[in-house]
C-alpha cells in the first residue's frame, strides 16, 4: 500500500473532513474570542442574587405571619394608632377623645362601648387587654371598707366638756398637763363651757389640738352658769368674767352710766371695742 493511498478520499469523508476542520476552527475562535471568566462571574451573582432573593421572600412570609403582641392597657389613654390597630373607627376613636376632654373616665368595658359604640364582637376581642386603675377594679371593695369606716366613725361617742377630767383631756394628742390645767380653769371661771369654739380662748392650744379636742368632746348639756348682773357690777367685778378685762369692763360702766341699763345682747354691740364675734356665746352668761 503506497502512501498516497492514505490521501485518496471519496467525496462524503471530503465532505466530513472539511466540516470537522470548520468546527475545529470555530472552536478555536470561540476559546480566544469569547471571557468564559465574566460568565463564571454572572453566574456566581446570579447564585448569590438567588440566595438572597429567597431570604427576602423568608422574611416576608415571616411577616405576613407576625401577629403583634399587644399588652394591657388603659382604654381612657388609648392613642389614635393603637384604637385603628386593635380594628377601631375614626369615629370611634374621636368619640373617646371627646369624651375625654370634659375629664371624664370610662371605667368598664360597658362604659367604653356606651362611649365610642364599637360592636360587640370588637368590644369582645379588646376587653381581655383593659387595664383599669386598682381603685376602679377593687371598688366594690373600696365602697365596703369605707361603709364600715362610717360605722366605726358613728359610734364614736363624745364626752362633755364640762365633765372632762385632766385624765380625760391628756389623753387627747397635742394636750399635757399644763394646757389640761388651763382648759379646767377656764371652765371653772366660767362655770362651764356653752361652746366647743371656747376652746379658742384657752391660750397655747393650736388649732391642730383644738380639731383633736372637737373629735372626742362636745357640749353634751348646757352648764347652768352664774350669770353676770351687767346692769350693776362695778369695774372690778366684771372684770372677773373672763371676756370682759379693764379695758372692755370700763366701756360697759361708762356707756350704762350715759345711756341707762342694758336690755338685750344686741345693746353691748354699742360698745366701742366689744368682741361682736363672741356676743352670741357671750350673751349666755350675762343677765339684764
Amino acid at each position: 500500500m503506497t502512501l498516497k493511498s492514505y490521501f485518496q478520499f471519496t467525496k462524503s469523508q471530503r465532505s466530513g473532513i472539511i466540516f470537522l476542520v470548520m468546527l475545529c476552527l470555530l472552536f478555536q475562535s470561540a476559546y480566544f474570542f469569547i471571557d468564559f471568566k465574566s460568565l463564571t462571574n454572572d453566574s456566581k451573582e446570579k447564585q448569590e442574587w438567588l440566595v438572597f432573593n429567597t431570604e427576602i421572600d423568608s422574611l416576608k412570609q415571616i411577616k405576613r405571619d407576625y401577629i403583634p403582641k399587644i399588652y394591657p392597657f388603659n382604654p381612657n389613654f388609648i392613642s389614635d394608632f393603637k384604637g385603628y390597630k386593635l380594628g377601631m373607627s375614626v369615629a370611634e376613636i374621636d368619640r373617646l377623645l371627646v369624651f375625654r376632654e370634659t375629664n371624664k373616665y370610662v371605667n368598664t368595658p360597658e362604659d367604653f362601648q356606651k362611649v365610642t359604640k364599637v360592636s360587640d364582637s370588637l368590644l369582645n376581642t379588646m376587653t381581655p387587654y383593659f387595664k383599669f386603675p386598682d381603685w376602679v377594679t377593687k371598688k366594690k371593695e373600696f365602697k365596703s371598707q369605707y361603709k364600715s369606716f362610717e360605722k366605726k366613725k358613728e359610734k364614736i361617742e363624745f364626752l362633755d366638756i364640762n365633765k372632762a377630767t385632766k385624765e380625760d383631756l391628756i389623753k387627747v394628742y397635742g394636750i399635757g398637763p399644763a394646757l389640761s390645767d388651763r382648759i379646767l380653769k377656764l371652765k371653772d371661771l366660767l362655770g362651764g363651757f356653752v361652746s366647743m369654739e371656747q376652746m379658742n380662748d384657752v391660750w397655747g392650744l393650736s388649732p391642730e389640738v383644738i380639731e383633736n379636742l372637737n373629735k372626742n368632746f362636745k357640749v353634751l348639756v348646757l352648764p347652768k352658769v352664774k350669770k353676770v348682773d351687767i346692769n350693776n357690777l362695778s369695774i372690778k367685778e366684771l372684770m372677773l368674767f373672763p371676756y370682759f378685762k379693764y379695758a372692755l369692763a370700763k366701756a360697759i360702766v361708762t356707756y350704762r352710766s350715759m345711756n341707762g341699763d342694758f336690755k338685750e345682747n344686741a345693746d353691748l354691740i354699742k360698745i366701742n371695742g366689744f368682741p361682736n364675734e363672741k356676743l352670741s356665746i357671750i350673751g349666755l352668761y350675762l343677765y339684764f
